[in-house]
């Protein structure tokens, strides 16, 4: 998601501004038994794992088209409270995770028992995925923070620091210490950008380590290796790449068209994916700008030739994919969240983030997935093929007690 808010700045949307509130504080079947008896990596739990060792195996392809539609959603809500449609879906296994912003968050502590409450609920014996929920924010560094603590610098400070590979590494780990000890598991981060301009889209919140590829991509792989060896998930974002973007190129505000010609879309701004994918990169976050180099008609988020061609065939990605915000004003020509959310899943996207502060937005995006699974406009195959590559990411998030408890990995 595209993310630049500072504490001094003033807001220019009304979702901006709920973000910024806080910000200085904080195709086949698959069985459960593959994801059984994982246990969460929210941090600070002092409870019993909820998921059982002897949890029954459930295949994938006996879900309802309701679950197997929520499987692939990422929530949002307002304010500090969960609210009851939310729990109910995650309860009755509808639901992927969810993202938390700056007004979701008064403290670490607050959080954490926040995140045992959704972690309870997703234990419920109505759920047949057993698996811990994806629960996500947006640590980059510097400014883009939603919690305090580590990574302090921003990306662009971590590539004029005198080790930048250092800084990358500490800058990883941090993130996974600070989300672990919050019940996080899942960093939208690092940005792998590469931006073209002094102060540009990218370049004026510091999100870019670099204008040219290859340190971009060192330092963005270093990054990756290191949270997720401190047992956080990483997300490269914005595939294929926003690094050209001038400054007012906000894909949050407007549809954005970046003319960069393919040859260099390869040779810079897609060369920190192959790094990341080199590292183990478990979810891959594709932009909401149109690239006429690669697919002149849809924004790359809802491109066949972006996510399946480009990122998956061309690149070899076989992690999870996740779309930039549906609500977002990029794509105020392609309909309504429902309508949205079948397009990015026709284009081969897995998750779909519900970023605008509204458990509504979330169950939109899940009926529109549903009804498409009935009227046969996305097939079941395509649905339980996301939810397993989902669902094995979830599996793989269960980190280690020491981490459990809020010890700093790494």
């Amino acid at each position: 998601m595209v993310k630049h808010w500072s504490r001094c700045r003033r807001s220019r949307t009304p979702r901006a501004a709920a973000r910024t509130a806080v910000l200085g504080m904080a195709v086949t079947a698959v069985t459960a038994s593959a994801v059984a008896g994982a246990a969460p990596t929210a941090a600070a739990w002092h409870t019993p794992d909820p998921w059982p060792a002897a949890s029954p195996a459930v295949a994938l392809h006996r879900l309802t088209d309701a679950q197997l539609a929520g499987q692939r959603v990422i929530y949002s809500y307002p304010g500090l409270t969960p609210p009851r449609a939310l729990i109910r879906a995650i309860r009755r296994g509808e639901a992927a995770g969810v993202i938390f912003f700056a007004g979701n968050i008064s403290s670490p502590a607050q959080l954490a028992a926040v995140a045992r409450r959704l972690q309870r609920a997703d234990a419920s014996r109505r759920n047949p995925v057993r698996a811990p929920l994806l629960l996500m924010a947006d640590q980059e560094g510097g400014i883009v923070r939603r919690l305090p603590g580590p990574p302090d610098l921003s990306e662009k400070q971590i590539g004029q620091a005198a080790d930048p590979a250092a800084q990358a590494r500490l800058a990883g780990a941090g993130a996974a210490a600070t989300l672990r000890q919050a019940g996080l598991n899942v960093n939208l981060a690092p940005v792998v950008d590469v931006y073209r301009a002094a102060g540009n889209f990218i370049d004026q919140y510091g999100r870019s380590y670099s204008r040219r590829p290859r340190p971009v991509a060192r330092l963005g792989a270093e990054f990756v290796r290191n949270q997720q060896g401190a047992g956080v998930a990483a997300a490269a974002k914005h595939f294929p790449g926003l690094g050209a973007a001038s400054r007012d190129q906000d894909t949050d505000l407007r549809p954005v068209t970046l003319k960069v010609r393919a040859a260099v879309l390869r040779r810079v701004d897609e060369r920190p994916y192959r790094a990341a994918i080199a590292a183990g990169v478990r979810l891959v976050m594709v932009s909401w700008a149109v690239y006429p180099a690669l697919d002149p008609h849809r924004p790359a988020g809802l491109s066949p030739l972006v996510v399946q061609d480009e990122l998956r065939r061309r690149l070899g990605f076989h992690g999870v994919t996740v779309t930039d915000a549906l609500e977002a004003g990029a794509l105020r020509r392609d309909g309504t969240i429902a309508r949205r959310g079948q397009l990015a899943a026709l284009a081969g996207m897995d998750l779909l983030l519900c970023a605008g502060h509204s458990v509504g937005e979330g169950q939109r995006a899940a009926g529109g997935l549903a009804r498409a699974y009935r009227n046969g406009l996305l097939s079941r195959a395509s649905g339980e093929a996301a939810v397993a590559r989902i669902a094995s990411l979830r599996a793989s998030l269960r980190g280690s007690r020491a981490a459990s408890q809020g010890r700093p990995a790494g």
